[in-house]
């Protein structure tokens, strides 16, 4: 029997672990409780994650480091913002290191991590948590379909 090698625009399912460079887990798809679906090389992982499964035979299982630039980017000093307290969610105390959801005008939600608190408002982050980060994944191919 041959074996299939995932090309662009297959249907994959991939069991995946992700890790940071201190080997903390920040995802897998044993949390989620099944493998993760997605059509190859269409843009909908991060690039690195994309790019790494084409090539693979089903059940091969292979180890990537991905840097920021293949993941989710450098951190962007733009997205750290002072925010009035008028524009916090009220009624919540907000404290240093917590996850706030913030809504865009466009409706987006985005989630911003609290940097600090003052008397005025507060400092957010709208970096993507994994922004800035060196990722390590082990990705195992499941399943390929055209």
């Amino acid at each position: 029997m041959v074996k299939m090698a995932v090309k662009k625009g297959d249907k994959v399912k991939v069991e995946y672990e992700g890790s940071l460079e201190d080997g903390s887990v920040f995802d897998s798809s044993d949390k989620h409780g099944e493998p993760l679906e997605f059509q190859a090389g269409e843009g909908q992982m991060i690039k690195g994650f994309d790019d790494a499964v084409i090539g693979m035979e089903e059940g091969e299982e292979k180890n990537i480091t991905l840097q920021p630039k293949d993941a989710y980017g450098d951190k962007n000093p733009q997205m750290v913002q002072e925010v009035p307290k008028e524009k916090l969610p009220q009624g919540a105390e907000i404290k240093a290191g917590m996850m706030l959801g913030m809504m865009l005008p466009n409706g987006v939600q985005l989630p911003a991590k609290v940097v600090s608190v003052s008397e005025k408002g507060a400092t957010l982050d709208l970096n993507h948590p994994l922004a800035g980060k060196v990722l390590k994944f082990r990705l195992k191919v499941v399943s390929i379909s055209s």
